[in-house]
């Protein structure tokens, strides 16, 4: 057994009470170290497209900005992540929409809360720009999951004449079967 001192603490959390701090606010030095990113997968239940998931954290962000609250995307899970170094060292959530992952969005936080049943959860706060990925096919589960970068799915580029040059997901998917992209 290993004396207590001779425990590591994950970067990422404060050392006096075990909160996850937001990854701008590691400790000096801590974005330096040269850590491989992994990010998470969820299933984005309830959404047909990633326009529709657009829609509602859209609609969700005016609704607080018309009551006054500040809103900002989060998804709240049952289950911390214990690998919060490497999801804080760049990672992303990827959304499975419709059996693909089809959008990510960069983790900013990962947050403690209690949810209305008294149980501890995790928060994990998003950059709002949700970006594009070629699509990958992936089976239902439960919770989220570990996604190593090597095999996260590629962001679709958008053209320099904005939306109208994005590829659809259907011929991004149909490039690369051939090889093309």
């Amino acid at each position: 057994m290993r004396p207590k001192s001779a425990v590591a603490r994950p970067t990422g959390l404060s050392p006096d009470s075990g909160t996850v701090v937001p990854r701008h606010d590691l400790p000096d030095g801590a974005q330096s170290v040269t850590h491989r990113h992994v990010n998470l997968v969820k299933l984005c239940v309830g959404i047909r497209n990633p326009n529709q998931l657009r829609y509602w954290q859209n609609r969700r962000r005016a609704e607080a900005e018309a009551n006054g609250t500040f809103w900002r995307p989060s998804h709240v899970t049952r289950s911390r992540p214990r690998r919060l170094t490497e999801v804080l060292a760049g990672g992303s959530l990827y959304w499975v929409i419709d059996g693909e992952i089809r959008v990510r969005q960069a983790i900013l936080a990962l947050e403690p809360c209690m949810g209305q049943d008294g149980i501890r959860r995790c928060r994990i706060v998003m950059d709002p720009q949700l970006i594009d990925t070629v699509p990958v096919p992936r089976s239902p589960f439960q919770g989220w999951r570990y996604l190593e970068a090597k095999d996260s799915p590629r962001d679709i580029e958008t053209g320099s004449g904005g939306d109208g040059d994005r590829l659809t997901p259907e011929i991004a998917r149909a490039l690369d079967e051939i090889g093309l992209r």
